[in-house]
């Protein structure tokens, strides 16, 4: 410990500047050993002032903190554990809070001083000022010693207990493909919400998540509702129930269902959802599944969005899904004369309707040829391959068809440009994505082959995924000269829209700032005014849509 100069009030002593020679020639012996010292109000020296007075006797100068090595958060009695780096403002606010005494006197400053980030020990260098008397108060410097003790936080060890969770969210797609789960996997990652969750677990036909509280299941359910279309419900298992205090002990389920929608899926509107959307043709396409379905009616390029509302009033079906796509090849096509009505819907100016004449693939040589129309006249050419259903070949199992007029159902139905071999452009891209429980997805799986298709094709649905790139596995020169297979024009993930691969943040951890009570009231409330706004709007078919 050291001992800084006397300090004393300023009324009692004249400036250097305004002293006399006599006045600042003139000293006095101290009281109690009797040196030569400067007048001061206390007639005592510094030495004799440390004898007599150690302002910092009542302040400890070694203190043990606790440490959480699940979650990395240091203990601040009684029982809130806070998020610090080392040498931060929060650190050195939490190691001040653990000095007694402090409050007997003035903190002046405080700093850390370096140590090695493995001792577990934390240094700390405080100042502080004490007075005396009324005109006299002096200053110390010392130094306190943290050793930095490990201890499991309430939270991190009812992560470790096995099966324990206090609410779960299963979220269910029942098709029989996954893209649309892919794109929320990949919305999650973004925005970290798996950072709630103590534990995944991948399942058939989606995934289940498991919560050490309700209202951070309540946080994910709501995050799946904004991101994608769907429909949840809630139900809750009696665990135990303290009679005497009137406590329950409950465990809260959440069931997501995702719309049975997939991107590229054709689909047959009833007729009351084809004249609220605009008067469209009752045979359409899912062009993109987010918080909307999206529409495209391929004869006159009429778009339409759906979202939860309107879709589990008036709810379709698959029609057929992407599995069942044909190759054609385009023999010849021309711009079609599309005739629009007062009322009519959006009309998309991405697309142009055009009338083609495709053949199979299989048909090739042959005179068998088709007659349609297709919105993607402003991207195909004669000689293109182009992906569609073929339905004079093709068994459909679905109640609106079989009230269609046979004229209104096309023969073909073009979806998308077919730009080359999947396998081929899966080993050629020079970007990835983060998986949620850390595993590569091979290209055995179909699906996310399709899925990173869809990124590569549509800018859109890209800007909500974090794409990553590739440093390993580049494609080399050989693999590139013999990719004669692949279009010229197959769009692809520009550099600038890559990312460099950082922390992975899609390990599940624990909430390090819950809610308030007040906000999770707040919440609990608007939770409730959404689902009686949802039953009332269900109940009702003759009200209309939402917007």
């Amino acid at each position: 410990m050291e001992f800084e100069d006397l300090v004393v009030d300023e009324k009692n002593v004249l400036p250097p500047q305004k002293r006399t020679n006599d006045e600042s020639l003139t000293t006095i012996l101290c009281c109690v050993c009797g040196i030569n010292i400067q007048p001061n109000p206390s007639y005592r020296c510094i030495p004799c002032l440390r004898l007599e007075h150690d302002i910092a006797s009542e302040i400890p100068k070694e203190v043990t903190i606790y440490f959480c090595r699940g979650c990395g958060r240091y203990l601040e009695p009684p029982a809130l554990w806070v998020a610090a780096e080392l040498e931060s403002k929060e650190l050195l606010s939490l190691c001040l809070k653990r000095l007694r005494g402090l409050d007997k006197v003035r903190l002046v400053n405080a700093r850390f001083e370096y140590t090695e980030p493995h001792s577990r020990r934390l240094k700390l260098e405080v100042k502080v000022e004490k007075a005396l008397n009324e005109e006299v108060s002096l200053e110390q410097t010392f130094q306190v010693d943290y050793m930095v003790a490990n201890q499991f936080c309430s939270d991190c060890h009812r992560v470790e207990a096995k099966d324990f969770w206090k609410a779960s969210v299963q979220i269910r797609q029942k098709v029989d493909h996954k893209r649309t789960y892919y794109y929320l996997e990949q919305l999650m990652l973004k925005s970290s919400v798996t950072k709630l969750a103590t534990d995944l677990k991948e399942v058939s036909g989606g995934l289940d998540m498991f919560f050490y509280s309700e209202r951070d299941a309540k946080k994910v359910v709501n995050f799946i509702s904004s991101s994608v279309v769907c429909k949840h419900n809630q139900s809750k298992k009696l665990i135990s129930h303290d009679i005497k205090s009137n406590i329950y002990n409950y465990k809260f389920s959440f069931c997501v269902e995702i719309a049975p929608v997939c991107k590229d899926s054709a689909v047959c509107l009833s007729k009351t959802m084809a004249r609220n959307l605009g008067g469209m043709s009752r045979v359409c396409i899912v062009q993109r599944v987010t918080k909307h379905i999206l529409l495209i009616d391929p004869k006159s390029a009429q778009t339409a969005e759906v979202n939860a509302l309107a879709y589990y009033k008036n709810p379709f079906f698959d029609m057929i899904t992407s599995k069942h796509l044909t190759k054609f090849v385009v023999m010849s096509l021309e711009e079609a004369d599309v005739k629009y009505f007062a009322g009519q819907g959006h009309i998309s100016h991405k697309h142009t309707v055009a009338d083609v004449w495709v053949q199979r693939e299989s048909d090739i040589g042959t005179q068998k040829q088709i007659f349609c129309t297709t919105h993607l006249g402003n991207i195909l050419h004669e000689g293109d391959i182009v992906m569609g259903y073929d339905f004079q070949n093709l068994n459909v199992n679905n109640d609106e068809v079989d009230k269609l007029d046979e004229r209104d159902m096309p023969d073909v139905l073009l979806v998308k440009k077919y730009y080359g071999n999947k396998a081929l452009r899966n080993r050629r891209r020079k970007w990835k994505l983060r998986s949620l429980k850390n595993d590569d997805k091979n290209s055995v799986n179909r699906d996310y082959i399709d899925f990173l298709d869809d990124l590569e094709e549509d800018p859109v649905l890209r800007k909500n995924v974090n794409v990553y790139r590739k440093d390993e596995g580049m494609p080399s020169d050989s693999v590139v000269d013999d990719d004669d297979d692949l279009d010229p024009e197959a769009p692809t993930i520009s550099v600038q829209e890559m990312l460099d691969e950082l922390e992975d943040l899609s390990a599940p951890g624990l909430a390090q700032q819950p809610l308030d009570g007040d906000d999770e009231d707040a919440a609990d409330a608007e939770d409730d005014d959404d689902e009686l706004e949802w039953q009332d709007a269900l109940e009702d078919p003759d009200s209309p849509l939402p917007s």
